[in-house]
């Protein structure tokens, strides 16, 4: 079973005057098809520790392993490598590009990926449009959708290359109640069907609750939260 390991992460920034501790000595493990919610304040440090598993940032020391392979030790050639087919992402904000279809901005996965094989491709982004329930919106454009379909939208372009991993960031802090719900029971059941790899950075403890695990970023340190 594939895994992605996060060992004694620390993330430091500073400047002229001060340093502030953002993560210290974080460890982390998640596997396939397991998922994991992280909550905690504002500014506590969800969205670095994401980017930093994903390999967006670089921690100020520790490393993140895919299995046994260190991607920190050669950060340009692993991870630049290994990313596109490794990671989906999920913003708070969809990033859809506005003048291409939702077709056309999942098939941009594709491209990023340099796969040639365009039905099987075409056949992957529509079961997950089925899946989504958004099939009938391919060839809308986002500007035209609603803010739950075009996060929909945004969640089938980081899933529709199938990546062992799908990494969320507030995926429902723009949505209403409703909306939200629709989008947490979607990612959960993906995760179990797609056999996806899912952490979820939220500050809806509610949605984290229906994870398999909850940790909470709290003074910098990362602790788990057992379930009730």
């Amino acid at each position: 079973m594939n895994k992605l390991s996060a060992t004694n992460i620390s993330m430091n920034f500073t400047n002229a005057q001060d340093s502030l501790n953002v993560l210290q000595e974080i460890s982390l493990e998640l596997s396939e098809g397991q998922s994991i919610g992280i909550i905690g304040s504002s500014g506590c440090g969800k969205t670095t520790l994401l980017q930093i598993l994903a390999g967006l940032e670089t921690p100020s020391s520790g490393s993140v392993y895919f299995n046994e392979t260190n991607l920190s030790e050669n950060k340009k050639t692993k991870f630049s490598q290994l990313r596109p087919s490794l990671f989906g992402f999920v913003y708070q904000f969809h990033y859809l590009l506005e003048d291409l279809t939702l077709f056309e901005n999942c098939e941009l996965s594709f491209q990023i990926l340099k796969s040639k094989d365009h039905s099987a491709n075409h056949a992957s982004i529509m079961a997950i449009f089925e899946e989504l329930g958004i099939s009938h919106l391919k060839e809308s454009y986002p500007f035209t959708l609603s803010g739950g379909e075009r996060q929909r939208a945004a969640i089938a372009r980081a899933v529709a290359h199938k990546p062992t991993f799908l990494l969320m960031d507030e995926p429902t802090g723009n949505l209403d109640n409703d909306n939200a719900a629709i989008i947490q029971e979607l990612t959960i059941n993906l995760s179990k069907k797609l056999n996806m790899g899912i952490i979820v950075a939220t500050h809806d403890l509610s949605y984290a609750e229906q994870l398999d695990d909850v940790y909470k970023i709290e003074n910098s340190k990362l602790h788990k939260i057992e379930h009730e």
